[in-house]
């Protein structure tokens, strides 16, 4: 019996070193997921929001993009290669248009072509009130392109392909 102590324990530790592994590793899709969601709660404005936490969610929206990323979006008419303080400027200008407003990602396909690059195709749907007191309900289809950078995933670039009608 002493001889199977020693088993036992080193059983008992291994299988709990493997089931923490699987437990908290995360897969390359869930990582690049985690992202967008990460964007989407920063982008969404709330009616109550106040100008130091407008300045700190652009500044953590910023570090979600490569430097420099490559923006093509039709509305505002916003194409070409640009910082992540322009990025940071255009955010902060687009939230003004809003008094509130939610981002949601939906229908997700990503494809990891090589080491490193995530190609993502997904639904994107903004809900929202602007400051002239119109309701906004928008669905746009967009593809986009991940790098990791240091073990993080950064947005590289972002192309609104169509908008979709209701």
């Amino acid at each position: 019996m002493v001889r199977m102590k020693p088993l036992l324990i080193t059983g008992f530790i291994l299988t709990l070193a493997v089931i923490l592994f699987f437990t908290f590793s995360q897969s390359e899709e869930k990582k690049i997921k985690k992202q967008f969601y990460m964007f989407s709660t920063l982008v969404s404005k709330d009616s109550d929001e106040d100008s130091f936490t407008l300045l700190k969610k652009a500044k953590q929206i910023g570090s979600l993009f490569n430097d420099p990323c490559e923006l093509r979006l039709s509305e505002p008419p916003l194409s070409g290669s640009y910082s992540r303080e322009e990025i940071i400027s255009y955010t902060i200008r687009a939230r003004a248009h809003f008094l509130q407003f939610t981002l949601k990602f939906y229908d997700f396909n990503v494809i990891l072509p090589q080491e490193g690059i995530a190609q993502v195709v997904l639904t994107s749907r903004l809900i929202g009130k602007s400051i002239s007191g119109e309701g906004i309900d928008e669905v746009r289809e967009l593809e986009c392109q991940l790098e990791k950078i240091e073990k993080k995933w950064l947005f590289k670039q972002i192309e609104v392909v169509e908008v979709l009608k209701k």
